[in-house]
């Protein structure tokens, strides 16, 4: 029985590995490789966490200095206060949650009903939303502006206004791909039980579909929330309301005459809810992204 079982391949196969030159070799690479990994994408972090414990002579000094000399912990207090960073935060959850909401409305409608109200067309719709993908984001900022700028039919202007950017963000290509490729994978024998039980399609979807999945709409969800957090260009565009910008645009038009390290503590501040998000959350971006089939 052992015989017929299918070896696992591996870069370095088990003979090797267990000769003594071998597993230094193996181990030495391994732990080169993640610490070589390790400092490229932390070193940015702390030196951007490091620099609002300095002195704006020290953050501005050459040679830089690896660790703050004389470390000011309220170089993140006077960020806070003087960049009202606390203002810049709850517009960023109000415009990130809005554009939460908007996708999760309109992204689950047109996934659910390619997957499996099968309309006319619905691969043809399916492949040019993913043709979006390849258009580069720069290319659509002048049509997006224009569009906001006098809404067609309505003729409203949305800039100043949240509409401005939740709207552009409605109708996402890769989410849409995501949610109906798990749905995709939600048995037909479901469905079809659902529908003999009399249940329309809304109540399928509400009480059969969205409970199955959580792991894919916690994706979306992650992802909705950080794409509008870390945008800059275009809230930079349609919002030129100090008093209503998200924390990018906010800090940058706060910073006039605002010392080097007191701006480095505020973008780190900026920077924090991104990487909890990422550090609570990992999981479920894994399991979300690789979930695709149902064991029975």
């Amino acid at each position: 029985m052992a015989a017929n079982q299918p070896q696992q391949r591996t870069l370095i196969s088990s003979a090797a590995l267990n000769r003594p030159h071998g597993k230094i070799i193996y181990w030495t690479v391994l732990t080169l490789t993640i610490v070589v990994f390790t400092l490229v994408f932390l070193g940015p972090l702390y030196w951007m966490v490091s620099g609002g414990f300095k002195s704006a002579q020290e953050v501005l000094q050459n040679p830089p200095t690896l660790f703050p000399k004389d470390p000011k912990p309220e170089t993140y207090k006077t960020a806070w206060s003087q960049l009202k960073i606390a203002r810049l935060l709850f517009n960023t959850m109000y415009y990130a949650f809005g554009a939460l909401a908007f996708q999760l409305v309109f992204d689950v409608a047109a996934a659910y009903a390619i997957s499996k109200l099968r309309p006319v067309l619905g691969n043809l719709i399916l492949a040019m939303m993913l043709a979006t993908l390849m258009i580069p984001a720069a290319v659509l900022i002048v049509p997006q502006y224009l569009t906001v700028l006098d809404l067609p039919l309505l003729h409203i202007n949305l800039i100043g206004t949240p509409w401005a950017i939740w709207l552009p963000t409605v109708a996402n290509g890769f989410n849409i791909f995501l949610l109906k490729r798990f749905f995709d994978s939600i048995p037909e024998d479901l469905m079809s039980a659902a529908a003999i039980d009399g249940a329309s399609p809304l109540r399928t979807l509400w009480s059969i579909v969205l409970p199955m999945s959580r792991p894919i709409l916690g994706v979306v969800s992650i992802f909705a929330v950080v794409n509008v957090w870390k945008d800059f260009l275009w809230p930079m565009l349609v919002q030129p309301d100090t008093d209503k910008q998200p924390i990018n645009i906010g800090i940058n038009s706060l910073s006039q005459g605002v010392p080097q390290n007191v701006l480095i503590a505020a973008l780190a501040i900026s920077a924090l809810p991104t990487i909890a998000i990422f550090l609570l959350f990992q999981r479920n971006i894994m399991s979300g992204l690789t979930a695709g089939s149902l064991k029975g």
